[in-house]
């Protein structure tokens, strides 16, 4: 496991489990040397994500989900791809809902990157409408980019705002589609997350787009996490990866849902 951001996330997601690790056995682990595993401990522990002890180390007690940015190795490179297609549904001009997580962040990038949406002259080719602030962030440099930020109230663990806030201003608003992360994508219980503040603003969003677009990778279909975001009736668009096989693939087609494998 070569990336630092890698190896990083793998041992927060093992000390997130286990409470503590030493370096030899993270080092068995991840396939690295000890002496790698130890200047990743020191990195860690000055970001004050972990604490370390003789031989090892344990997760902080202040430690909550990992942060957005221990996450994007997972499954990089089908969110990558997810992210292309998925940006190819929006046209010059249009009003785009993105709520945070892993697959719409590298959505909003692949939408930044498109110099198309500048064809029509328009300095503001785009408007997004978002509650993320790691991808408000991303893109408030964009000059053709008009950023909509929700407001509410931050959760460190995924940068996105939430609350009664957060859903009074989208109200106002009308998006042309809404691009939707999720923790589960299933045919019984839809799209849902974990968290019931983000399930809310997300749900929020759906409600006020012309069309909803769930970005997915494989591993998250047939699973269902805590809070429904919306009925898989809401969802026009399924944008997922290839590695997607039929048998999941078909019950989303029945019920009328548009599936992209990227």
């Amino acid at each position: 496991m070569g990336a630092p951001q890698a190896r990083w996330s793998a041992l927060l997601e093992l000390l997130t489990r286990n409470g503590r690790i030493d370096v030899e056995a993270a080092a068995e682990e991840l396939n690295v040397s000890t002496a790698t595993i130890r200047r990743d401990f020191d990195e860690l522990a000055r970001q004050n994500m972990i604490t370390r002890t003789h031989g090892g180390a344990v997760i902080n007690a202040i430690a909550y989900d990992l942060p957005l940015r221990y996450k994007t190795a997972r499954h990089a490179p089908e969110k990558e791809r997810i992210a292309q297609a998925a940006a190819g549904l929006v046209k010059a001009g249009a009003v785009v809902g993105l709520n945070g997580g892993t697959t719409t962040t590298e959505v909003a990038r692949a939408l930044a990157a498109r110099a198309d949406l500048l064809a029509n002259g328009d300095q503001e080719a785009l408007t997004v409408v978002t509650n993320a602030l790691n991808i408000a962030n991303e893109l408030v440099v964009r000059r053709h980019v008009k950023i909509v930020v929700t407001g509410g109230v931050a959760r460190p663990a995924s940068y996105e705002l939430i609350g009664p806030l957060a859903t009074e201003l989208l109200g106002q608003l009308t998006l042309d589609q809404v691009f939707i992360g999720v923790d589960g994508m299933d045919v019984t219980h839809g799209a849902t997350a974990r968290n019931e503040g983000e399930a809310s603003i997300n749900r929020a969003l759906t409600q006020q787009a012309e069309r909803v677009v769930v970005v997915a990778d494989a591993s998250k279909l047939t699973k269902r996490a805590f809070a429904r975001i919306c009925a898989v009736e809401d969802v026009d668009v399924l944008v997922t990866d290839s590695a997607a096989p039929d048998s999941v693939i078909k019950p989303f087609t029945a019920v009328g849902v548009e599936v992209i494998r990227a």
